[in-house]
């Protein structure tokens, strides 16, 4: 494990080597939480509530989705370009899970960012729009893990996306369409709760709303805490580990198809 360590701290390094990247972060994600918090201050005028969800429930759950949205891609990028370019076949010697160390590497790029955006976002908000904090310490609990399993389940996501690349070479188009989707069944943009019946029933039986909503509507108590929030939190130990093993299926398959063309 300790090689993966390695390649984790050296992908904070590299990382954190240019400064100008790490401003343009953080002042592109500051301008984002002003666009979202005047945006919602806007619909919210004249009313106390939409859908039993206050204003400030409502900018609390958008502030919180907003930093989640941000840790479940990216593992599949580099997964991508190494296929693109050939570089998959050296990675495929080298003596070390491949997955595992993007896995990892992406770790490092995660927790650059946490440093970066998610806690000037999260002073920001906290000081000068006021979002609430959990309504209990009980969902405040459950909501780390389900916090990192969510990130854990869009991790295997992208690498499923990823994996494509092999018999799609370019996967512009399917992670166009990943994103599209995720903003939608997953709760980035808005609570589900405010989607149709037919809509959440629908997201019921998908992965993507283990990712944000779930965490998300544990903290802001729109899953209170007891049997509906462990319930929730069990679907989301289901897909993780769904996803897991369908990600290595798909490997396996695709390794063969690598093998294939190196003769």
């Amino acid at each position: 494990m300790r090689k993966y360590w390695e390649l984790l701290k050296s992908q904070i390094k590299i990382e954190t080597a240019y400064i100008a990247w790490y401003w343009a972060d953080v002042v592109s994600t500051l301008l984002r939480l002003a666009i979202m918090y005047f945006f919602w201050l806007a619909v919210y005028q004249n009313r106390t509530e939409i859908s039993s969800i206050t204003f400030d429930s409502m900018i609390t759950y958008v502030v919180i989705a907003m930093m989640l949205e941000s840790y479940v891609s990216g593992a599949g990028d580099q997964l991508t370009r190494n296929i693109k370019n050939g570089d998959i076949a050296l990675e495929l010697l080298k003596p070390y899970d491949y997955l595992t160390k993007l896995i990892y590497m992406d770790f490092g790029s995660k927790a650059n960012s946490f440093v970066r955006t998610t806690i000037p976002m999260f002073i920001v908000a906290m000081v000068f729009i006021g979002i609430q904090t959990p309504l209990s310490w009980q969902s405040f609990l459950l909501f780390i893990p389900s916090m990192m399993i969510g990130v854990l389940i869009g991790t295997q996501l992208d690498l499923i996306i990823g994996v494509l690349a092999f018999w799609t070479v370019n996967v512009w188009g399917l992670r166009v369409l990943r994103e599209a989707v995720i903003k939608f069944f997953s709760g980035a943009l808005i609570p589900l709760t405010l989607f149709p019946d037919w809509f959440q029933q629908v997201s019921s039986f998908l992965p993507f709303e283990s990712m944000i909503f779930v965490p998300v509507a544990i903290y802001t108590g729109q899953i209170p805490f007891g049997s509906e929030a462990l319930m929730a939190f069990a679907a989301q130990l289901f897909w993780l580990v769904v996803l897991f093993f369908l990600v290595r299926i798909v490997w396996s398959q695709a390794v063969k198809k690598v093998t294939v063309f190196g003769g």
